[in-house]
């Protein structure tokens, strides 16, 4: 009790441990001051004494009143914090509700309790109080940082802090509506070319040219004044328009119409036309917007036109139409011209590299063995890249005969070895295929992306090399061996001729790409086959290679069984999950689910390898399987497409599959309902 009292006559300062410190180091040098002062002179010391007795009385107290200030301004201030902090709760705009175990409501602000009306939310459950509200909460309860959301019809940013319970929201309406607008405003630019002006007018009189010309431009336009769009016409074929994103939101939840209506009606004149469409938005550079309009249409006209491509710089592209297969356009000008260039850069090259796609098929190797002849009619080297792992039994037929033909077997070389004698001056040719990732040897196309040649006969995809040295993609040809063979005609006749053995797999590439030459071919097919023919294909071994073992014809029939029907016109079969497939006999799996009545399209979904599943999807015409399989990472034709999906089982695969299909089967009804 006496150390107590003795504490609370200490002064307040002297209980702060620096200021003690510093006081006792004063009083002691004061006492030594003064000792000294004694020794020289008795009244100078007592003089020393009462100045240092005067001071110490003056420091105590101004020690004190400073004290005293310091701690009522601190008193004052943590009062003023308090009350702020308080009257922040109530007053600022920010809504805050703190909620309990149950989600039931403990107490919200009075900003809070403006956007939930005059609802008495004391001590009931928020999901009685606001559904939508505690749906927010539920939904975002785990998020670490802000969210934006849509809280009836105002935009907010949420912060849901869990351990304490407390839910935050800050009404953004203001500027997320100016946001809005000014993404709304931002500039896009289109380019619409008719597909095939010149080649349905050469043969027209001028008097219908003209006619067909302004029905087509009137109908354009319409579809530019009807949404808002500036239309200029730079040429017979070719319409530039400008836009905002307001108005390109508008266009494409209409699907792009236009494309439907301006093929109907012409079709209707028996003067068919088709639009490709290219539009670029999201760079504030016109010059690259344009440019990139520009690459956007050459993707639509890869892709075999009918079609539209909406893309920005950085996000991936999208598709609309593509609901026909594409016209021949391809004349035999254009097959001199891709043989006398596909000529000249072999001459400059010291040797060359072709290669199919990964588990090569007949068209892929034909192609390779055609385009290897067609090296050695220039004198150059060929090396015909090819992993001969997981390979059909047809493509392994054809590689026992090629033992016959040394020179050719010599010539078949892997992926590694390549990659090693791959250099600057070589020339890389991709055939069948146009992704990178799907190449046989992927560091080699690194090494020589820039001495890449594109051959290829599928629909032109998002994924491409970017600075090919000659691209010839011919949608509408049956296979890449059709090309390639038509590029002999016109190869120099002083050289070695194509052989009996490549003259056979590069029918047996069209053949089995045409399905017995009953799907996808037109007079330049068998114009291509008649030349086959001519040097010494051979039918009786194109039979061989094609025969089916038994444990193909066992699997397909196996995979059938399993088939499951969606709205009655689309056929989906599973393989087993721990069972791999090979990928041609999916294929043709899907292609005998076609001959059932009814059916418009068929999906195989096979495990490929332990880590891979693949779809392989056919259509008879009227559903666009590209279009499905790009939304699943891969690609291919209308009638005739497929993808590989790493990661993920069968069953995974399957209801991705069944939930686009059935998203694709909603839309065409709600279509035909508008109709």
């Amino acid at each position: 009790m006496k150390k107590f009292r003795l504490a609370e006559r200490i002064p307040v300062f002297m209980r702060n441990p620096r200021l003690r410190l510093l006081a006792i180091y004063i009083i002691l040098l004061s006492l030594v001051g003064a000792g000294i002062a004694f020794y020289y002179n008795w009244i100078l010391g007592v003089v020393l004494v009462i100045l240092l007795i005067l001071g110490s009385i003056f420091i105590s107290d101004t020690f004190h009143r400073v004290n005293e200030e310091t701690t009522k301004y601190i008193s004052d201030l943590s009062f003023q914090i308090k009350r702020s902090e308080q009257d922040s709760l109530l007053r600022m705009p920010l809504g805050i509700l703190i909620y309990g175990d149950e989600d039931q409501v403990q107490w919200v602000n009075p900003y809070m309790q403006g956007y939930l009306s005059d609802k008495d939310v004391l001590g009931k459950k928020l999901s009685d109080v606001d559904a939508d509200l505690a749906k927010l909460l539920d939904e975002h309860r785990d998020d670490k940082g802000t969210v934006s959301v849509v809280w009836g019809d105002r935009r907010f940013t949420l912060l849901v802090e869990q351990d304490s319970h407390v839910l935050y929201m800050m009404d953004i309406t203001k500027y997320a509506k100016i946001e809005e607008a000014y993404d709304n405003s931002q500039v896009v630019i289109g380019q619409v070319f008719l597909d095939n002006y010149d080649e349905v007018t050469q043969s027209m009189a001028d008097s219908d040219i003209s006619s067909l010309s302004s029905f087509v431009t009137n109908q354009i336009s319409s579809w530019a004044q009807e949404f808002g769009m500036y239309l200029k016409r730079v040429d017979d074929d070719h319409f530039f328009v400008i836009m905002y994103a307001e108005v390109l939101q508008k266009v494409e939840a209409d699907n792009f119409k236009l494309l439907d209506t301006i093929r109907e009606a012409t079709s209707k004149q028996n003067f068919p036309i088709t639009l490709s469409i290219g539009i670029a938005y999201g760079d504030q550079d016109l010059n690259r917007l344009a440019d990139l309009s520009q690459s956007n249409l050459d993707l639509a006209l890869g892709r075999g036109g009918d079609q539209v491509v909406v893309k920005s710089p950085d996000d991936q592209a999208r598709f609309y139409g593509g609901k026909t297969n594409p016209m021949e356009k391809r004349t035999r000008v254009r097959a001199r011209m891709i043989s006398q260039a596909v000529t000249e850069l072999m001459s400059q090259a010291d040797q060359i590299f072709v290669m199919g796609h990964q588990q090569s098929d007949m068209d892929s190797l034909g192609a390779c063995l055609g385009i290897r002849r067609i090296a050695q009619m220039n004198n150059r080297q060929c090396w015909i890249v090819l992993d001969q792992d997981n390979l059909h039994s047809d493509v392994k037929r054809l590689l026992t005969s090629l033992e016959d033909y040394p020179a050719i077997k010599e010539s078949i070389i892997t992926p590694e070895a390549a990659l090693e004698n791959a250099n600057s001056q070589s020339l890389l040719i991709m055939v069948d295929h146009s992704k990178p990732s799907l190449t046989t040897a992927p560091e080699l196309y690194k090494k020589l992306e820039n001495r890449t040649m594109i051959i290829d006969h599928h629909r032109r995809g998002t994924e491409f090399p970017e600075n090919p040295v000659l691209v010839y993609i011919e949608p509408y040809a049956s296979s890449t061996c059709e090309l390639i063979t038509e590029m002999f005609e016109y190869q120099s006749k002083d050289s070695e001729p194509i052989n009996e053995i490549e003259a056979t797999a590069m029918l047996a590439g069209i053949e089995i790409d045409t399905k017995s030459f009953t799907t996808k071919t037109g007079t330049r097919t068998f114009d291509a086959a008649s030349y086959l023919r001519s040097v010494g294909a051979d039918e009786d071994l194109i039979r061989h290679f094609m025969k089916e073992n038994a444990d193909s014809y066992l699997q397909r029939n196996h995979l059938i069984e399993s088939v499951e029907f969606i709205d009655k016109r689309l056929a989906v079969c599973v393989g087993e999950e721990d069972r791999q497939y090979d990928p041609v006999t999916a294929a043709q799996a899907a292609d005998s689910l076609l001959s059932i009545s009814g059916i418009e399209a068929s999906f195989v979904i096979t495990r490929r390898s332990k880590k891979t599943v693949g779809i392989s999807a056919r259509s008879a015409g009227d559903v666009n399987v590209q279009l499905i399989m790009e939304q699943m990472g891969g690609g291919g034709h209308l009638g005739s497409a497929a993808t590989q999906i790493d990661n993920q089982s069968v069953s995974e695969v399957k209801a991705t599959l069944v939930a686009i299909l059935e998203k694709q089967n909603d839309t065409e009804n709600k279509d035909d309902e508008e109709e």
